[in-house]
């Protein structure tokens, strides 16, 4: 049976109906229509929800980590550098608590509201604030409210970051941020800026060195041991806003490591009283450059390096140059007289000589090309070998060092340390100039006696000489005793291994040798009293290379006391005196100044017994 409707639309077809006929879709595609039409919207919203998620989720996380980015601040927490003491604890270079003030000109203008709406009140603060802050700036640091004003009111790139004082005193700056507090003011803070400093000026300044503005070791100890006293800076890493430091945000801390303290050997004490008798003398004679230095010899360690001119540390950028080097290690000279200890000590160890050993002298010898002559001419003349160190003859010390090989003197020169760095950790120190052991005659003639074949430097000849002092022991001359670490931990330095260059008979010997050239001294410049010396001076002649010639003088005394037991050494050295023309009459007053100084400060007991007074020539000389 068909259905009423099936039947009424058939009807309709038969009948030609003209009114328009309508298509009807069979219901399996309608539903596929809607189902795609569905399908669509469903990726429209999903492209729509992924850009959002895009949006709200990746990119909120790319522009929260740019923001983040913009308010960091990070800097450097500079390690406070190490402190170097004398001897005694003194200090003589320190690191002083210091710090850059700096200005927030965002902060200041808004006097901390940042973006919040402001109130008349709050503008009124705000307008007056920059003035106020300009006037506790002057309070404290000094100047004019114009000084400051520009730098409070900056405007543009960098407004947040104005520099208004380097290196101010930390508690000059807590004072200055009370000040603020008090008034209800914001906008200044600080970096960490460590400022060294010497104590004493001039002292040791030789010795010690400076800093440059970067705060890295420029010249002395302060270079040399840079590495050390620097220790290792931290860092710190905040974020920021335009009302300060947010509480609690993203923060990273690196505590810096401080650097290591060191004690020298120095006493600061006595350094300042050498460094007034070396420029006393230094003026008194109209000399170049002078140098003086006290050491104990039975160790090595220098209880003072004395300097003239000097130079001030703490303004160690705008020092002349030329005085800034520590010309006891930098500088070698010809040491003149003093090289007969050496030689002479040499010829008796190897058994070559003997001090009651009588020499003719002649008048001059030949040597290479030349004659060399004494520094007083005579006739022929006999001198004991112990004279030929009191007369101090090259003539006597030439033919004498020609008992022994080249390779010898050469080797035994070198176990006294010349012609190789001392290693006493000053920079620049040279190696001075040691012929080679298959030296032609003349050099092995002019080193025996200190001519200029040779060069040493002062802290070479001086620790020379000491090992004689210590009965033939050779000590490595030495400045620094001990490091202190930041945790408190102390370090005593190890001394080098000492050697033996001559035997303690031969030591005596020429300690005996040197006590009667003090006593031959017409002028009295060794004498001490209480005590007996034993002593020896140089002079030579200075090669200027610009002229090709001998022009100028080197003067030197070097001696040590008490001889039967020798507590310390004291060399002085004056370079190109226009008053006085010898070791004896130059250097030697400031070598008894600082000896009757040293023996006094340290109580070095003084000499009982008989003083011995041995023949300087089977013969009676005038």
């Amino acid at each position: 049976m068909s259905r009423p409707l099936d039947r009424f639309f058939a009807d309709r077809a038969r009948s030609g109906s003209s009114r328009k006929r309508r298509v009807r879709l069979p219901l399996a595609r309608s539903v596929g229509r809607v189902r795609s039409l569905l399908i669509v919207v469903a990726v429209v919203f999903s492209l729509a929800a992924g850009r959002a998620v895009q949006v709200q989720a990746i990119d909120a996380n790319n522009v929260a980590a740019e923001a983040a980015d913009q308010m960091t601040v990070s800097h450097v927490l500079p390690a406070f550098r190490g402190t170097i003491t004398d001897r005694n604890g003194e200090v003589l270079a320190q690191t002083q608590d210091t710090v850059k003030v700096i200005a927030d000109a965002r902060q200041i203008r808004t006097n901390g509201r940042g973006s919040a709406p402001l109130s008349d009140a709050d503008r009124e603060a705000a307008a007056a604030a920059p003035a106020k802050i300009a006037a506790i700036l002057v309070q404290y640091l000094g100047g004019v409210p114009e000084d400051y004003l520009p730098r409070l009111t900056a405007s543009g790139t960098g407004e947040s970051y104005q520099p208004i004082r380097q290196k101010v005193p930390a508690a000059t700056y807590r004072q200055i941020i009370a000040a603020m507090a008090e008034q209800k003011l914001v906008g200044l803070r600080s970096e960490n800026q460590p400022t060294r400093v010497y104590p004493n000026g001039v002292l040791a300044a030789n010795i010690l060195g400076f800093v440059n503005d970067n705060g890295d070791g420029a010249s002395g100890l302060e270079f040399a041991l840079d590495k050390t006293l620097s220790g290792v800076d931290g860092k710190e890493a905040y974020e920021d806003s335009p009302n300060g430091r947010i509480p609690l945000g993203d923060n990273a801390l690196v505590e810096p490591v401080n650097g290591l303290d060191y004690r020298l050997t120095l006493d600061a004490g006595l350094q300042w009283q050498v460094e007034q008798v070396l420029g006393d003398r230094m003026r008194l004679t109209n000399a170049t450059t002078g140098m003086a230095m006290v050491m104990n010899p039975k160790t090595g360690e220098v209880l003072a390096l004395a300097q003239y001119p000097s130079f001030d540390p703490n303004n160690g950028g705008k020092a002349d140059q030329n005085n800034v080097p520590n010309r006891a290690v930098t500088d070698p000279f010809t040491p003149g007289s003093v090289q007969k200890t050496l030689t002479l000590s040499a010829l008796i160890d190897m058994g070559l000589i003997k001090d009651t050993d009588i020499v003719t002298v002649p008048a001059k010898v030949r040597s290479g090309d030349q004659y060399i002559r004494d520094a007083e001419d005579h006739g022929k003349i006999r001198l004991y070998v112990r004279g030929v160190l009191a007369k101090s003859s090259n003539i006597g010390t030439i033919l004498l060092s020609r008992k022994a090989s080249k390779q010898a003197l050469h080797d035994y020169w070198v176990s006294f340390g010349l012609g190789k760095k001392t290693g006493i950790g000053l920079p620049g120190e040279s190696s001075g100039i040691l012929p080679a052991a298959d030296m032609p005659d003349y050099a092995r003639d002019g080193a025996a006696f200190g001519g200029s074949a040779v060069a040493v430097t002062m802290v070479q000849e001086a620790a020379a000489v000491a090992a004689i002092a210590n009965k033939g022991v050779y000590n490595k001359p030495t400045l620094i005793a001990s490091t202190t670490k930041a945790d408190g931990t102390v370090a005593t330095l190890p001394l080098a291994e000492p050697h033996r260059v001559v035997s303690e008979e031969t030591a005596s010997t020429m300690l005996s040798m040197m006590e009667t050239m003090a006593q031959q001294s017409v002028s009295h410049t060794f004498d001490v009293p209480g005590y007996r010396v034993g002593a020896k001076t140089g002079t030579s002649k200075k090669f200027d290379t610009s002229c090709n010639c001998f022009r100028g003088l080197v003067t030197s005394t070097i001696g040590v006391a008490p001889v039967e037991d020798p507590q310390l050494l004291v060399y002085v050295v004056v370079d190109n005196p226009t008053r006085g023309s010898s070791g004896s009459s130059v250097a030697g007053p400031a070598w008894q100044d600082i000896m009757n100084i040293a023996l006094t400060r340290y109580g070095v007991p003084q000499t009982t017994g008989k003083v011995p007074h041995l023949p300087v020539s089977p013969d009676k000389l005038r």
